[in-house]
């Protein structure tokens, strides 16, 4: 098999894993300010399930690292890709955002 069609087949998995990876650092923080509003709704005190808040929080830094470790993989594959003589950018379609994450996109005045 050609090597730019091995190239773009791993910077297709590249982009997927990296997506991946945003979308549950994304989904995490949107469970902990539903957590925060969902605490303040039924009105309990600041200590009630604060030991879930830090296991989330632990969770998301994990996943900032993982997220972080991906940008180096990135940077890595990339360096590969120029030392195996691909010299092409890939044309890899990046994978959209889905219906649910294009809805919940909203603009504002920042002025």
């Amino acid at each position: 098999m050609e090597k730019v069609f091995v190239a773009q087949k791993v910077a297709k998995k590249l982009f997927a894993t990296e997506a991946a990876v945003d979308s549950a650092l994304s989904e995490a923080a949107e469970l902990m300010s539903v957590m925060l509003a969902a605490r303040k709704d039924v009105n309990t005190s600041l200590v009630f399930a604060d030991d879930c808040q830090v296991k989330l929080m632990e969770a998301m830094k994990a996943l900032s690292e993982a997220r972080t470790a991906m940008v180096g993989v990135h940077n890595e594959l990339n360096e590969a890709k120029l030392r195996l003589g691909v010299r092409i950018k890939m044309e890899v379609e990046k994978p959209a955002i889905s219906r649910v994450e294009a809805e919940q996109v909203t603009m504002r005045n920042a002025g």
